[in-house]
């Protein structure tokens, strides 16, 4: 079979056809040949730069050196948390041999990482190769040298000197300023949710060993601010990874974070922990002039610096259990019934209502009201509103909450700063609880307990039932009453990094008559001055011409049927009323307001206004000015305290066999309300 063939009749037209050919070969070769040319050429000449950059990269890196944490200072400059040096000993689990074999002699040297051992392996394992990993920290000089000793036989062991958090007053300050810890797997995955929301890089100091962050408080609220900027060392690495040399002129410095100004006084704060000792409640002080916060305390406490390190389980269990609650800050966090402090807010209620001060009710121990009797601790007799409030007759504010109704009360204690929250404190807060008819419908399910029944109004009168406040709440009250004008806000942050705070004064007026408000605070001073005040002989400040004004509580905690609670200091501790007194000085010029607080303590005036006094004292002897007038008037002294009351030589303010609810119908009883957990 012949093949097909293709004949060209002309010579010509077979070398014109080999001549395309060629040139479609060569110019194709040509090309590629320039291509190649030209990258090489951008690659030499062009890029050679960055790939420099990068190549310098493979063989230079920087480890993150955490920033000195920025540091927390009382309104004078007093360090409330700082850095101290720490020595610490680190493992890097690449370098060592065996890892089981060198945490052996690592245990050898430091006994207190054989109990840890188990979370040691874990923590090794999570982190990075080369990343190292502190196994102890805070080591005496003795056990820095000895691990120095003998590094040579501790391949991948390394002791070194980093800072750590300090707190020098230990727990006085716990609850406002928090403490910093370890980062845990739980932040990290909020870290990493945060950056991938965001579309930027978590921050690598997270990563790094001897790294803390805010836990709770202010060391929480501002971690960022805190923090600082990290800075980095300069280190060669081998293709795997490893540190073979460092570069100390490449190092970059970190750059520390923003100091943080309370507002807090120490000395006055610290005094407050000291009258308080073993008991447990809370203390809060605020200028009324501008709303600052001197002292924010709640007892007992905890030292912030046991958790710093990371404290054994067992003592957070003990802190946990303990009955007093040393974890909870119960200055913004406990919620308890404000008993008779809150008849201020009735008071108020009552006269911008248009009801006569002068109006006089009968107080001849009980007042019945439906199918149910209501109690007073005494036979007041014949009561207008100036005197129920210094005697703190409960028959007379029952029948005045009945008349004023639940709604204006609570409306004028909304306006007192009962139930809110203050943003400018920064730290978590309760609530509370202040009822009125819409707030009833709105939390119950069932229509029967919706409903606001009338035997319930009695009870709130007195602040009882189901009102619920915190003491910052009442320290906010006492100021905007001291104040007379402003609706003041508390800060507690004075300056971040030397920018001041907004003051607590830049704020509308009050919304309520400027009479009405005198005659409360005149009230109040004859609470403490009067000799038929309940606080005439826990509140005399022994400070010449310095008074203060005030106004007791008893807050029942628990129902006394079946023979349940006490009023006093008898009975077990848990069944025991809460002790308040709210006060301002001096009551001619209010300067300074405060709300005490003692837990199960009894009466208010044998357990908390001796407490307020001292606390107060610390306070205005502290001002230059209180002290000039004390100097200037003729006469005039400084008394040493005064010694504590028995409590036999009390008033009470609360009954005690009192009902703060009707026993009948069901749907309208009130539950006792109890510290929030």
């Amino acid at each position: 079979m012949n093949e097909p063939a293709i004949f060209f009749e002309d010579a010509n037209e077979r070398q014109g056809s080999f001549l395309r050919r060629t040139v479609l070969v060569g110019g194709g070769a040509v090309l590629g040949l320039g291509a190649l040319v030209t990258r090489l050429g951008m690659l030499q000449l062009v890029e050679a730069g960055r790939y420099k950059t990068l190549s310098s990269n493979n063989q230079w890196n920087y480890r993150v050196i955490p920033p000195p944490r920025g540091r927390i200072l009382d309104r004078n400059g007093v360090v409330l948390a700082g850095n101290r040096p720490s020595f610490r000993v680190l493992v890097i689990r690449d370098e060592t041999k065996d890892l089981d074999q060198t945490l052996n002699l690592v245990g050898e040297l430091i006994p207190s990482t054989v109990d840890r051992r188990r979370q040691l392996l874990r923590e090794i394992s999570q982190s990075p190769r080369f990343t190292p990993v502190a196994v102890a920290s805070d080591l005496s000089w003795e056990d820095f040298a000895k691990v120095n000793l003998h590094a040579n036989e501790l391949p991948g062991v390394m002791a070194d000197m980093n800072e750590a958090r300090y707190y020098p007053f230990g727990g006085a300050f716990a609850h406002v300023i928090g403490y910093v810890a370890k980062v845990s797997d739980n932040d990290m995955k909020k870290a990493k949710e945060a950056a991938a929301a965001s579309g930027t890089d978590i921050d690598p100091m997270l990563m790094h060993p001897g790294f803390r962050i805010g836990k709770q408080g202010i060391e929480k609220a501002f971690d960022k601010q805190l923090r600082g900027q990290p800075g980095g060392q300069k280190v060669e690495v081998d293709s795997r990874g490893r540190v073979v040399g460092e570069d100390r002129d490449g190092d970059r410095r970190p750059t520390p974070g923003d100091d943080i100004v309370l507002t807090i006084d120490a000395d006055v704060q610290n005094r407050a922990l000291e009258v308080f000792g073993k008991e447990s409640g809370a203390a809060v002080v605020m200028d009324v002039r501008n709303g600052d916060v001197l002292c924010l305390l709640s007892a007992p406490s905890f030292d912030a610096n046991a958790f710093v390190s990371g404290v054994p389980g067992a003592t957070y269990k003990a802190l946990n259990e303990y009955d007093h609650h040393p974890l909870l800050n119960k200055a913004t966090s406990g919620t308890f019934p404000a008993g008779s402090t809150f008849k201020t807010m009735v008071a108020l209620a009552a006269l911008e209502k248009g009801i006569s001060p002068k109006d006089t009710y009968v107080c001849n121990g009980v007042f019945p009201f439906g199918n149910h009797v209501f109690k007073c601790d005494q036979h007041h007799g014949a009561q207008d509103m100036h005197g129920a409030i210094v005697t703190s007759c409960d028959v007379f504010f029952y029948q005045t909450a009945l008349k004023v109704g639940p709604d204006l009360i609570a409306a004028t204690a909304r306006k007192f700063g009962i139930n809110a929250v203050f943003e400018d404190i920064h730290i978590p807060q309760q609530r509370g609880t202040l009822p009125d008819i819409a707030w009833k419908k709105k939390t119950y399910k069932d229509p029967r307990q919706q409903i606001w029944y009338p035997g319930e109004t009695p009870s709130f009168g007195i602040g009882q039932g189901y009102l619920a406040v915190n003491p910052l709440q009442l320290c906010v009250m006492t100021s905007r009453l001291a104040n007379g004008k402003k609706a003041l806000l508390p800060r507690l942050v004075k300056s971040i990094g030397g920018k001041e705070m907004p003051p607590g004064n830049a704020v509308p007026d009050l919304p309520v008559n400027p009479d009405h408000l005198q005659f409360v605070r005149e009230a109040m001073a004859s609470v403490a001055n009067d000799a038929r005040g309940t606080a005439f002989a826990a509140a005399q400040l022994g400070l010449g011409p310095i008074k203060m004004a005030g106004k007791t509580g008893t807050a029942q905690s628990h129902t006394y049927d079946g023979g349940h609670g006490a009023h006093g200091a008898v009975g077990e501790w848990k069944f025991r009323d809460h002790g308040w007194f709210v006060a301002f000085a001096p009551y001619d010029e209010p300067r300074y307001a405060m709300a005490v607080l003692v837990e199960h303590g009894g009466f208010g005036a044998s357990a908390a206004a001796p407490k307020a006094r001292e606390i107060m004292r610390t306070t205005l002897l502290k001002d230059a000015e209180i002290m000039a007038r004390i100097q200037k008037q003729p006469g005039a002294r400084i008394d040493a305290a005064p010694p504590p009351l028995a409590p036999d030589a009390m008033k009470s303010d609360l009954p005690p066999d009192m009902q703060d609810t009707p026993a009948a119908p069901a749907s309208t009883s009130t539950p006792a309300v109890r510290t929030t957990p």
